[in-house]
């Protein structure tokens, strides 16, 4: 079968809707184990086949702003002074991880276990994470013998060679209290310490979700269609009992609309932002929401399109006094230079082109720091035994940092170094957040995009989180023991946080600077019998 292409077929046994990061993953595990099933994979965006910025790790941020992005913007959120966010998703096969910044973060395996559903627990994760993985190890890295990488998976990772700046800022973390665990985004059991990521590359190319369905994994088995937009999916009520799918409406690019039949299931794996819009527009989800777009209720699921997470983060840059030490000069110092970074890759798939431009990382508890806060303590008093004011144990981080190698970050950060001048960001992500948003409609029409209210900050305890992982961090740059006398000063220079030393210092800051880290998440949210705002059963 030709990928891309629907053949004169309309039924399938299994039709995925969403060729992102999960479908993906999804045809390509049923295609093995069902080596006999007919399988769909739908994607609303173009193959990934001839998207070189996809390929090419570092062009990344080529994709946004374009047709191969979903373009979605939030609501403007008052908790951020009223600022709008750009949600910018990958719209090609593959999706968001053709666009991510490649990090491999496991996350910690108490915050599964939290989830206490049967096959989700966080053994069972980093069990599932490890068969995905080919993990390309190198002579300079020490993996964690007890929590060892995949080796046969077919995402292809690697670590990622240091520029000098991160090198440092990992003495800097150890000598502000972050233990060095060199391994630390994939042990799944740190709350407090500093290390490396792994990345999703190899060889300069970027490995993605594609990978499990393209070039040597493309089976027979399995037909691609791209450039098809999911409209609904149908469902026979004629026996009286509970409604089953049965077929997927589809706007196809350059045809009529069109209606392909699954015999087994049909599975929704659109993300965070476009699944329950699928859901809803198929008449699953509160009831009040259909009734505004006249959409007929098959059921109402009150959960579909709420409970909205994300990661939040917030960058604060930095100036340095030394050449060299970042990566600025490769991209920014010259007009050429950018041009030769891009030859240089194109010939030889290396140079700084060929990785994302993240460095060192590290994770916090901030139980300390915020031990006087009366607004913890208090929080604190209410949470269940065990559990903090953020409703984490103390084996679970309350802050991630990780840093830049240059200038960077999301297209509103335009003060470039270009005057040979240097800079790097601290980046503060905070975990577990308290502040809860929206998915809803804003028509019945499947080429209008959602209505995302992100609700950033709304919850106190956020800001509070956030601002004392800010304030920790500024003192990893400027107290630390690698980076304290190379620091000239904030970035640009008429900015002056580096000369923040209290909490509160950071809050307007935070309002001002917060933005997503591309990690929505819990809009169809899994539960048990009984949660109201379950979607979906663990099964």
């Amino acid at each position: 079968m030709s990928p891309g292409r629907l053949i004169q077929q309309d039924e399938y046994d299994f039709i995925i809707c969403g060729g992102g990061t999960s479908g993906c993953v999804v045809a390509g595990r049923l295609a093995e184990y069902f080596s006999d099933a007919r399988i769909l994979l739908i994607e609303a965006g173009a193959h990934n086949k001839d998207l070189e910025n996809v390929h090419m790790v570092g062009g990344w941020s080529k994709n946004f702003d374009t047709e191969n992005d979903w373009n979605l913007v939030s609501k403007p959120m008052k908790g951020v002074d009223g600022r709008q966010v750009k949600l910018s998703r990958g719209r090609f096969l593959g999706g968001s991880s053709g666009v991510n910044g490649t990090l491999v973060v496991k996350g910690t395996k108490q915050d599964y276990d939290d989830w206490d559903l049967p096959g989700w627990s966080g053994d069972e994760m980093f069990e599932y994470m490890r068969r995905a993985e080919k993990f390309n190890d190198k002579d300079w890295f020490h993996p964690d013998p007890k929590t060892p990488h995949g080796s046969k998976g077919y995402l292809n990772t690697e670590p990622h060679d240091l520029a000098p700046i991160s090198k440092l800022m990992l003495q800097s973390m150890e000598s502000q209290g972050l233990p060095m665990i060199p391994d630390l985004c994939s042990n799944g059991n740190c709350a407090h310490g500093c290390g490396h990521a792994a990345r999703t590359h190899h060889k300069g190319v970027r490995s993605t979700g594609a990978d499990f369905v393209t070039n040597k994994n493309h089976r027979e088995n399995i037909e691609i269609l791209t450039d098809a937009t999911v409209d609904k999916i149908n469902f026979d009520t004629t026996d009286g009992s509970k409604p089953r799918a049965v077929s997927v409406s589809l706007a196809v690019a350059g045809s009529n609309k069109r209606t392909v039949h699954a015999s087994k299931e049909i599975i929704i794996s659109g993300g965070a932002y476009c699944t329950p819009a699928v859901l809803m527009r198929s008449g699953i989800g509160p009831r009040f929401e259909l009734l505004n777009h006249n959409i007929p209720l098959l059921v109402d699921s009150p959960g579909v399109g709420q409970n909205l997470l994300d990661h939040l983060i917030t960058f604060a840059f930095y100036e340095v006094n030394q050449s060299n030490l970042t990566n600025d000069h490769l991209v920014y110092h010259s007009p050429e230079a950018a041009l030769n970074a891009y030859e240089l890759y194109k010939s030889t798939k290396t140079g700084v082109l060929s990785t994302f431009p993240f460095g060192a990382f590290g994770f916090a508890r901030l139980d300390d720091r915020l031990a006087s806060s009366q607004l913890w303590q208090a929080a604190t008093r209410r949470a269940p035994a065990g559990r903090d004011a953020m409703a984490l144990t103390p084996s679970q981080p309350h802050i991630e940092f990780f840093t830049t190698e240059l200038y960077g970050g999301p297209k509103q950060y335009v003060d470039f170094p270009i005057n040979q001048q240097h800079a790097f960001a601290m980046i503060t992500e905070l975990f577990s957040p308290r502040s809860k948003g929206t998915v809803t409609l804003a028509s019945a029409d499947p080429a209008e995009n959602p209505i995302i209210d992100h609700n950033y900050l709304a919850d106190p305890l956020d800001l509070l989180v956030m601002t004392e992982g800010l304030q920790l961090g500024n003192e990893i740059v400027t107290r630390g023991s690698g980076t304290r006398d190379l620091i000239k000063g904030s970035w640009p220079p008429s900015s002056k946080h580096h000369t923040y030393t209290e909490r509160s210092q950071w809050e307007d800051y935070a309002r001002q600077h917060a933005t997503t880290c591309y990690h929505a998440a819990g809009t169809a949210k899994m539960g048990k019998d009984g949660d109201p705002m379950a979607v979906l059963d663990h099964t």
